[in-house]
């Protein structure tokens, strides 16, 4: 899998299917994302939709 640099969704796609930026395979830390609106974590890091996302993207 792959991490976006910007938004940081991980896919295995070649390019972000959210924002479509550049994807790093140097990423740390898996994040899933059950429940956007009630989750603290999700609002810390920006995430507005459900999903699998990395901590860290290099």
């Amino acid at each position: 899998m792959k991490a976006c640099k910007n938004c940081h969704l991980l896919t295995e796609q070649g390019k972000c299917p959210r924002c479509g930026s550049s994807l790093s395979k140097d990423w740390k830390g898996y994040l899933v994302i059950m429940d956007y609106s009630r989750s603290k974590i999700a609002k810390k890091m920006n995430i507005d939709v459900n999903g699998k996302f990395a901590l860290r993207v290099r």
